[in-house]
């Protein structure tokens, strides 16, 4: 399967430096849970975000996915894309290195 590289940021950058509105919250939650979702199911590689709340802050998600159609839909579908809380791009991407194993949880 092809693989994607998922760039979010979100529209309203004073969301990360300010604070989230209650809907931003409740949106947001239903993003994380779209992304577990996505992992569950096998499609859902990683994710995260950038730990500064500027307005360069983003998250990324690396997808395997069937084709740029099958990709157009999960970003269709990410409730907080759909709610426009956050602005997605995605690219075709290769993987090059990778070692699992080398990843620290906190």
């Amino acid at each position: 399967m092809p693989t994607y590289m998922y760039k979010i940021q979100p529209v309203r950058p004073e969301m990360l430096s300010g604070g989230h509105t209650d809907e931003e919250m409740q949106i947001s939650g239903q993003h994380f849970e779209y992304l577990k979702q996505l992992m569950d199911e096998g499609i859902l590689v990683l994710a995260g975000r950038t730990l500064n709340t500027d307005y360069s802050s983003f998250g990324i998600a690396i997808f395997e996915a069937r084709d740029d159609d099958h990709m157009r839909e999960i970003t269709a579908n990410d409730p907080a894309v759909k709610q426009k809380v956050f602005r997605a791009e995605w690219y075709p991407y290769r993987i090059a290195l990778h070692a699992p194993d080398n990843v620290k949880g906190d």
